[in-house]
């Protein structure tokens, strides 16, 4: 789909963000729009995860080892495939489970895995594009509720701000793609026509290394 004399949206698009953003809703309602294959996280697999929700010390390292080894798989089949024969959209990057470990490990148990992450050699093409969904941490907190998954009850706020908080500061840094910030709590692609339609030109135009999208739906 071509907007106002736009390109084609990126062959490869990461959507990201911290727990309860959207992101998994809006890659099914992009990859929809744009007939695109996804790549999903699949957190409910995880076997370890309501555990570690429950008690972070206690679960912390097998469930971020299981979301290590899924991913490593995930990207392994992808690159012996030709991942980019349509377009690929992702609900997240491979740096984000070092993002994860370094805010649920101790320095020992961080230490461990960086040793199985080094081993696995994990790699993956930059994405051609990243859009980083925002939201403060009492919005998410209010999305985990109404949307009632079972291995999420037991979340906390304060999880959810040191989870925003570091993924503002990796943000804030990354330059590997060109990144398109939304503040998600203000915008609402997935049940708001005209948001999607300025997500999606926002998504296909060419601009910025880092562009943002505001509550008032400019660009600045």
């Amino acid at each position: 789909m071509v907007l106002n004399g736009c390109n084609e949206a990126p062959r490869f698009l990461v959507v990201e963000g911290p727990v309860g953003v959207g992101k998994t809703s809006l890659v099914h309602r992009l990859a929809d729009h744009f007939g695109g294959e996804m790549l999903l996280e699949s957190a409910e697999e995880n076997p370890f995860l309501q555990r570690f929700y429950e008690n972070p010390r206690e679960a912390a390292l097998p469930a971020q080892l299981f979301f290590l080894f899924q991913r490593s798989r995930q990207w392994n089949g992808l690159l012996q495939g030709d991942m980019f024969r349509q377009h690929l959209i992702a609900d997240f990057m491979l740096e984000k489970d070092r993002l994860f470990a370094q805010i649920n490990l101790d320095s020992d148990e961080m230490q461990l895995y960086e040793q199985v992450y080094d081993r696995l050699t994990l790699q993956a093409p930059p994405p051609d594009l990243v859009v980083y969904l925002q939201a403060p941490a009492d919005t998410l907190m209010k999305r985990i509720q109404q949307r009632a998954r079972p291995e999420e009850r037991a979340i906390e706020r304060r999880y959810l701000q040191r989870l925003c908080d570091a993924y503002a500061d990796f943000f804030y840094y990354y330059d590997r793609s060109p990144l398109l910030i939304i503040n998600a709590a203000e915008i609402n692609p997935l049940q708001r026509e005209d948001d999607f339609r300025l997500l999606l030109e926002h998504i296909s135009c060419e601009g910025p290394e880092r562009r943002f999208l505001n509550p008032s739906g400019l660009s600045l």
